[in-house]
């Protein structure tokens, strides 16, 4: 009997940079008024042109927060359709005087991604029926061929606007693989079962918070990063904390950092910069 692939397939689209960053505030306080009025007018033109994104295709957005707790004072959440679209915005940025008051301290480069746990076994069987062999150039062209017609279809959410929620809550993860558990030596079909009911959580939060799972491996640190968008903060909690007794959360998964934003515009530079919310 043919052994079919463990991995399951995925889609991807746009790729996203999150960045943090502490601001030098005795610095900036140190510098006249007309010289901080200069360099943030500076900043507003590609600030806004960034958070305007593209409106001829894909979004291609940024978005400003006003990040809470210590770990950060400013994050941006980019949005591109390639890694060297992702860079040159990074480096345009860079290149702000606004940057020489900026420091980085975190940042997580990764790509959406959807996962096709659902569809990847019945893909394999049907393939495995009319006599592919696993990895011949004949199955790789059918794999192909359902990727391309299934990101098609998937599009707005493989290249997603950035939800205009105004809370972000972000978080990287990944699946064990210590002795005991390891997510990557349970079969097809359990871990297809496991992700089906830890989706269905999910799901009955859809109304009140956007998720966009953006995947790592070979990218950053972790494996995968979780944005969660939502008008009320306490969503974030219900839903992580309800997730947490699901079953591939609680004995799989491992999480990083989280990091908490209040949404604000371009427009409201000087007011982040001031330590003042619009």
């Amino acid at each position: 009997m043919v052994e079919l692939p463990a991995v399951p397939l995925t889609l991807e689209g746009s790729y996203a940079l999150h960045q943090m960053f502490r601001i030098r505030r005795p610095a900036w306080r140190a510098l006249s008024a007309p010289h901080r009025e200069g360099i943030i007018e500076e900043a507003l033109p590609l600030l806004s042109s960034f958070e305007a994104g593209n409106r001829q295709g894909h979004p291609n957005q940024t978005a400003l927060y006003s990040h809470l707790g210590h770990k950060a004072d400013v994050m941006l959440l980019h949005f591109r359709d390639s890694l060297e679209d992702l860079h040159r915005a990074e480096l345009a940025l860079s290149r702000l005087a606004l940057f020489d008051y900026l420091e980085p301290v975190h940042s997580y480069i990764s790509v959406v991604e959807l996962g096709l746990y659902e569809s990847s076994a019945k893909t394999y069987g049907q393939l495995s029926e009319r006599g592919l062999e696993p990895h011949s150039p004949e199955w790789n062209a059918a794999i192909a061929e359902v990727s391309t017609r299934q990101s098609a279809a998937m599009a707005p959410r493989l290249f997603p606007e950035i939800p205009k929620a105004k809370y972000l809550c972000f978080y990287p993860m990944d699946r064990k693989r210590a002795e005991q558990k390891n997510w990557y030596t349970v079969p097809m079909p359990e871990r297809q079962r496991l992700m089906h009911e830890h989706g269905m959580i999910g799901r009955r939060y859809a109304d009140c918070v956007r998720q966009i799972i953006t995947g790592s491996i070979g990218f950053d640190d972790w494996e995968w990063g979780v944005d969660l968008f939502a008008d009320d903060p306490l969503v974030f909690k219900k839903l992580i904390y309800e997730m947490r007794f699901d079953e591939v959360s609680a004995v799989y998964a491992l999480f990083g950092s989280f990091y908490l934003g209040w949404r604000v515009g371009a427009g409201d530079l000087a007011g982040l910069l001031a330590a003042e919310l619009p």
